[in-house]
């Protein structure tokens, strides 16, 4: 028995459903010994939302999901009814194996996003900034301080026509492309 991953073709916005459909559908055919784990392809993203700092999980193969499993007539049948997944991916609808090292790719970066930790901040004094996220957006400036421990960075922006010190987080601003 080999257990080889496929991608399963999902309905738009459907992979939850499919996925639960699919573990459910495995349990009731007693078919779990030909199946092994079924992934949807996620990754934790962190952005700037109204000032505050927020996680969440985005996915970075919309409408698919993997499926470890053996492929014979009974497991691909069982995969192509299940409700909210159209096909397998491949030619005419034919289940093509991953490779490993696209899987190995794709696994990868599901746990390197789950493990991520912001470790170095891609600023230092002196570099141009554009600050895109809370009451001070679309202000321009240059860094003058970053503080490791705390991930924040002072940017000088010009209020009033005076240099101003304000505290934001690295994720608050953005690098401005210097003209050439």
């Amino acid at each position: 028995m080999v257990l080889r991953w496929y991608v399963v073709h999902t309905y738009s916005g459907h992979e939850q459903k499919a996925k639960k459909y699919l573990e459910s559908a495995i349990a009731t055919a007693s078919l779990e010994s030909r199946f092994g784990r079924i992934l949807i392809p996620t990754e934790q993203v962190t952005e700037m939302r109204q000032g505050k700092r927020s996680t969440s999980t985005k996915k970075f193969l919309p409408s698919y999901i993997l499926v470890e499993m053996e492929l014979d007539r009974d497991t691909q049948s069982l995969v192509v009814s299940t409700p909210s997944i159209t096909n397998f991916v491949g030619a005419a609808g034919k289940p093509h194996p991953l490779k490993e090292d696209e899987v190995e790719r794709i696994i990868g970066q599901i746990d390197r996003s789950r493990t991520a930790e912001v470790t170095d901040i891609p600023y230092q004094a002196g570099d141009p900034v554009k600050v895109i996220d809370g009451p001070f957006a679309d202000f321009s400036g240059f860094v003058s301080e970053v503080n490791m421990e705390r991930k924040k960075i002072k940017v000088m922006v010009s209020i009033f026509g005076r240099p101003t010190p304000v505290e934001l987080d690295y994720l608050q601003i953005e690098p401005v492309k210097q003209k050439v």
